[in-house]
């Protein structure tokens, strides 16, 4: 539940100043239990419980688009019983929670490589966005099993067939059918992108729809996560001048 202190600060935002479109690296989950001398498994769920938070504020706050880093290609090389407690974890937020984001008009996206996932796994990300494809309030991107390398060279490879087969040329191959190939194709690049836990990289993520972002790195674990710090966050997005290249600053967000 929002705490006072952070319903107070969302009306203090000017609407033009809220990004369209947030992207969330949650890191600390781990850390965060380490540091309480709590199981790995406790933090990953506490974590669950600060993405509820951070969806609820996204959609009062008038944010149309929010991706989430929930799981990357890379996380399989965790320990097999981390990876199955996280997997645990997805089966009973779609379980428990999809019911209540189609209730608010939240529409599930998930971006990420499926083909090689679980049966079981990919009826539940099938579900999660055949249930909600229809709505229309914020869309919820979720990136399971994504990695943004792997996303661009799907992209070009599919590109290099078309090129191949006749259907382009190769100086088609522009910025916009690129970004028309990846798995957020129709959706607006990120103009902020928050990650918690300290750590000051994009590990793998989005990197192709991060050429202008504004960055946001905050101290805290992702379980401590709440409205006030999403909403810190905006504030400092809100206060950066955005040129694009230029010289002249641009409007922070362009809602549509």
């Amino acid at each position: 539940m929002a705490t006072r202190e952070g319903a107070s600060a969302t009306k203090a935002v000017a609407p033009a100043c809220v990004p369209v479109h947030i992207g969330v690296i949650m890191d600390g989950n781990g850390r965060w239990a380490t540091a309480r001398n709590l199981p790995r498994f406790e933090g990953h769920r506490r974590g669950v419980e600060a993405l509820r938070r951070c969806v609820r504020a996204a959609r009062e706050m008038g944010i149309r688009y929010l991706t989430i880093y929930s799981f990357s290609s890379e996380n399989w090389s965790r320990p097999a019983q981390e990876v199955s407690e996280l997997m645990g974890l997805l089966k009973r937020f779609v379980r428990h929670d999809l019911a209540e984001l189609h209730g608010h008009n939240v529409r599930v996206r998930i971006i990420g490589e499926r083909t090689s996932l679980p049966k079981e796994i990919v009826l539940l990300l099938d579900e999660a966005e055949n249930l909600t494809r229809d709505n229309t309030g914020l869309t919820l991107n979720v990136a399971f099993n994504y990695g943004s390398r792997q996303e661009i060279a799907s992209a070009a490879a599919k590109l290099a067939a078309e090129v191949a087969a006749g259907r382009l040329k190769p100086e088609d191959v522009t910025i916009e059918r690129i970004s028309a190939h990846l798995d957020t194709a129709g959706i607006p690049d990120p103009e902020l992108i928050v990650r918690t836990s300290g750590e000051q990289r994009l590990s793998n993520f989005l990197l192709w729809q991060a050429a202008y972002s504004e960055f946001v790195f905050l101290p805290i674990h992702w379980p401590d996560f709440d409205q006030a710090a999403l909403q810190g966050a905006i504030d400092e997005f809100a206060r950066r001048e955005r040129r694009f290249g230029g010289v002249t600053a641009q409007v922070g967000s362009a809602r549509s």
